[in-house]
């Protein structure tokens, strides 16, 4: 047993098991009535990537330790190994829950809305008829056909693609008695297919493309006879591995390793629910699975391919109510987005205030002949970004711009590599921070010319440069031109992009050097002034809390008597509600329309609080491998808006707020008798946005 009892493996829950929780509370949006109905759709595909993110990641790296050997526990004590078998049966247990929401729930209501998803027994003859012409018109040539024998081997099977097998009986033309064979789904091809409008009378109507090939495959096996054919998807391991001690070109090792992603190992097999055991124990043993790694599913093996649906029905009915995002009184009043950051710092709150005075800074500073110089983090951007193309134009514009670019951010690999190929070839210039440390941090710092001195305007945002994201995840940003600040960042960018030690900052909180340190000094502050009888509260919104040494400390402020309320979106470690260790703490996650992105710090500070934002969350990876900015809110109005629009609304939310319990199970929050329900989403659109 640890020497300090605070370190006890049984007073943290295990992160991964608390990752699947927070996908349960995505799915249960799914089978929620108030949701609108193809919104439910959505967070049924939602909650299937998450999973396939979380096996292409966390199981993935568990499986690695696990195979090195790794002794390494995290602050539950618990191994790779012994992790893996606590998830197991979560996870099958949550899969089969999708499943059970898609079939029995969502389904049957699209369907009472005349919106029909139909399988090959439900087609008509005129449907049975059109689907044959568009499998031999359509998907037919695009498809090849693999006999599985000593000279015809199961091919390389793409990570998540569609694929199936089939069980044959017969001799073919060389007289080989093949017994199963392989035909691999192009991914060129529309996994939902709408039919046309003159055969279906009551709506929409959809078919799978598996189904359309399930229901024609014995066209691809002349002569022979098709047993069964049963639909399976292979997730693999895609992380990146890039030795960092050996690379010389960050760019061209991130490059060589995208192809790999696609072939990594193994570490879920999805298949057909009818397939029998031989097929399947063939396909484990194939690729190295073991059973528990095996998945039965009642449907698609790609839920979040349905997603196309919403793309394809024109019914705003069963939609969120669409709103205009709000733009700053200060903003719409000055022509000069530096005019009206000079007057007063401005906060957004997106999405329901608009993403638009950001740009406006980057399109301002990239025309305006004072401008000098822009410098600017990017993490992810998305495709045809505004932000990349105006770094662009400035840079052509003879502007020193300085961008670093992200390459690691997950999944956004390949698209950094390309904006970072355009922005170098418009003569900006590129570096990609710190070998060993993503740039997480969300910045931008435009230097100009005004009169006979140089002013600097600053951007620091929870968020990234996305024009997609901004609209559907909840984040903070900041325009400022206090000289302090724009100085703390003028030195992060310099950490960045040249060499030596900095000043010590005056204003931010920056991982990996004073972030962790600075938020162990203000909790302990905080556990300090409750001893003594002062004002001593704190309140954090953050995606995940994991850290040890930070639950550590927030156990021995609940000890000294702070009332502490956290706002935990995913991951938490922490237990709440423990008699002589956390009765004083509170967790709460938040799940609705829009994803809790905010990252929040407020202490209460002997009547001073302190209010930071910050691109940070309170894990491992954040506080000490990663490059963080937090950063204060220092205008005393800014600083009650955020405690209000944050910890007031966030904290009396009755419908969307799940309730952490000390065994880590979470339970949703209801209006009490006479107690009105209240959303902090929807109120924070009343209060910002224009509902249309």
């Amino acid at each position: 047993m640890p020497a300090d009892p605070l370190k006890r493996p049984a007073l943290y829950l295990n992160r991964y098991s608390s990752l699947l929780a927070f996908n349960r509370r995505v799915l249960e949006q799914a089978r929620d009535p108030r949701v609108p109905l193809l919104e439910r759709l959505k967070f049924v595909c939602i909650t299937s990537t998450n999973m396939d993110e979380f096996f292409e990641v966390r199981v993935a790296g568990l499986k690695q330790l696990q195979v090195l050997g790794s002794q390494q526990t995290w602050a539950d004590n618990r191994s790779a190994a012994d992790t893996l078998r606590l998830i197991s049966g979560e996870a099958h247990d949550l899969v089969a829950l999708q499943y059970q929401v898609l079939n029995d729930e969502v389904l049957p209501a699209l369907a009472a809305e005349h919106i029909h998803l139909l399988t090959a027994e439900q087609w008509n003859r005129t449907q049975k008829r059109w689907v044959r012409e568009y499998f031999q018109e359509e998907v037919q040539p695009l498809l090849s056909p693999l006999g599985l024998d000593p000279a015809h081997p199961i091919p390389r099977i793409l990570n998540k693609s569609l694929n199936f097998i089939m069980a044959l009986e017969g001799k073919d033309a060389f007289g080989r008695n093949s017994a199963l064979a392989i035909v691999q789904a192009p991914r060129v091809l529309p996994r939902v297919i709408a039919l046309p409008p003159e055969i279906a009378p009551d709506g929409d109507c959809f078919v799978l493309l598996s189904s359309v090939i399930q229901a024609h495959v014995a066209e691809l096996f002349p002569g022979m006879r098709v047993s069964g054919c049963y639909q399976f998807r292979v997730t693999r391991n895609s992380e990146l591995f890039v030795d960092e001690e050996e690379i010389d070109d960050l760019l061209r090792a991130v490059e060589g390793e995208l192809g790999s992603r696609r072939y990594g190992d193994e570490v879920r097999l999805e298949i057909d629910q009818a397939c029998p055991r031989d097929i399947s124990g063939y396909l484990l043993k194939h690729f190295d699975l073991a059973p528990e790694d095996l998945y039965r599913v009642e449907g698609p093996v790609n839920l979040n391919r349905l997603m196309a649906i919403l793309d394809l029905v024109d019914r705003q009915d069963l939609r969120y109510a669409s709103f205009t995002p709000a733009v700053p009184a200060v903003v719409t009043r000055s022509a000069n987005i530096f005019e009206a950051v000079r007057q007063q710092d401005l906060l957004l709150h997106h999405p329901f205030e608009s993403f638009a005075p950001v740009i406006d800074l980057v399109r301002q500073a990239a025309a305006d002949p004072d401008v000098l110089a822009i410098r600017q983090t990017l993490y992810r951007t998305g495709a045809d970004s505004a932000i990349v193309e105006l770094l662009r134009q400035a840079a052509q514009r003879g502007k020193e711009v300085t961008v670093v670019v992200e390459l690691r951010a997950r999944f956004d690999e390949e698209a950094n590599i390309s904006l970072a190929t355009t922005l170098q070839e418009a003569g900006a210039h590129v570096v990609y921070g710190v070998v060993g440390y993503k740039t997480h941090a969300k910045l931008t710092w435009v230097v100009r010319r005004e009169q006979t001195e140089l002013r600097n305007y600053v951007h620091l945002g929870t968020g990234n440069y996305h024009a997609r994201n901004v609209r559907l995840y909840t984040d903070y940003g900041l325009l400022t031109s206090d000289p302090e600040i724009a100085d703390d960042v003028s030195y992060v960018f310099l950490q960045l992009t040249s060499l030596g030690r900095v000043p010590r900052h005056k204003q931010l909180l920056q991982s990996p050097f004073t972030l962790f340190k600075g938020l162990l000094a203000r909790i302990g502050r905080e556990a300090e002034h409750a001893k003594a009888g002062r004002p001593a509260r704190i309140m954090l919104k953050v995606n995940g809390l994991t850290d040890r040494e930070i639950i550590r400390a927030l156990y021995q402020a609940s000890q000294a008597g702070v009332k502490v309320d956290l706002i935990v979106r995913g991951m938490c470690c922490l237990r709440p509600q423990v008699e002589g260790l956390s009765e004083n703490i509170h967790v709460r996650s938040i799940i609705g329309r829009f994803l809790e992105h905010t990252r929040v710090y407020y202490f209460e500070n002997n009547g001073t609080p302190e209010v930071f934002c910050s691109s940070a969350d309170m894990m491992e990876r954040n506080l000490h491998r990663r490059v963080e900015v937090c950063f204060p809110i220092r205008s005393p109005e800014l600083r009650r808006r955020v405690v209000r629009e944050t910890f007031d609304n966030y904290l009396a939310d009755n419908t969307q707020a799940w309730i952490l319990q000390p065994d880590g199970t979470y339970v949703r929050a209801v209006p009490k008798d006479g107690e009105p329900a209240i959303s902090a989403q929807q109120a924070l659109l009343q209060q910002l946005s224009e509902i249309s």
